[in-house]
């Protein structure tokens, strides 16, 4: 497989998601969020509240970068940040009264690209793409990880 042709998986997978991202942050820009934030207040929703270094490994984003989103959303008031009563060196977080009014107002942009990318696409084929990328994710990733270990 020619990787510098228009053809390859990779640069398919990459071009699907740049635009997805074009998608996200087009339909999260009027109301002051971004794609990261987004998904803290996604998991807040949906996991309740939780320690926010649980959210490193869920976003898969750095600690000084989790960091700057969650200040980002503190000062918004849409995120409260508080002392882990276990151990006070850990910081727990959950929605603030305003961040549940505005997760209420978002539109959804996994699903309106779910909607508007794979409309008319017959679900085999969907479930075919998700197993193939998760399949080269994992041999990607334990490929990655033998490197590391060198």
């Amino acid at each position: 497989m020619d990787i510098t042709k228009d053809n390859s998986a990779g640069i398919w997978a990459k071009k699907f998601y740049l635009a997805s991202r074009a998608v996200v942050e087009t339909t999260l820009r009027p109301y002051d969020l971004g794609s990261s934030q987004w998904y803290v207040l996604w998991h807040l929703v949906h996991d309740g509240p939780m320690a926010q270094r649980d959210l490193l490994r869920l976003l898969q984003v750095e600690k000084p970068t989790l960091s700057g989103i969650v200040r980002a959303l503190v000062r918004k008031g849409i995120v409260d940040q508080m002392p882990d009563p276990e151990d006070q060196r850990q910081r727990i977080l959950k929605l603030t009264p305003a961040g549940v009014r505005l997760w209420h107002n978002l539109p959804d942009p996994i699903a309106l690209i779910r909607k508007d990318a794979f409309e008319g696409v017959d679900e085999e084929d969907i479930a075919t793409v998700v197993r193939v990328l998760q399949s080269a994710t994992a041999r990607l990733q334990a490929l990655a990880n033998e490197g590391k270990k060198t």
